[in-house]
């Protein structure tokens, strides 16, 4: 009698509407968006980073990691200097639609704004 090997157990994933929750999570901290800014431009050093950032270094670190985790950014090490880049130019482009996406919005309130004071 030939015994079968058992299945394994089913892959669960969780579904893709919570992972696209946890990384806009990632993607909700100013630091962290002013970093994916500055390197949606070019690779840059911490240094460089810092002044732009206007956060202690300790404080970049911590958030540059979670960037790190979330494989949204790469690091390479060149003598003392750390360089960061992304992972895909893709992020660049998020960014700029939520650029556009906002300033839809703020515009829309501008509008709202004028109706408001003209109705009175």
């Amino acid at each position: 009698m030939n015994a079968e090997a058992p299945n394994p157990p089913p892959v669960v994933s969780a579904p893709l509407y919570q992972l696209k929750a946890e990384f806009f999570k990632t993607l909700g901290h100013p630091v962290r968006i002013r970093v994916l800014e500055l390197l949606s431009q070019r690779e840059h050093a911490v240094a460089e980073m810092l002044p732009e950032v206007g956060v202690e270094a300790a404080h970049l670190s911590q958030q540059l990691a979670v960037l790190r985790r979330a494989r949204l950014v790469s690091s390479r090490r060149e003598g003392s200097t750390v360089y960061y880049r992304l992972t895909t130019p893709e992020v660049a482009e998020l960014l700029t639609v939520a650029r556009v996406i906002l300033s839809d919005v703020i515009t829309g309130q501008a509008e709202l704004l004028d109706d408001l004071r003209t109705a009175t």
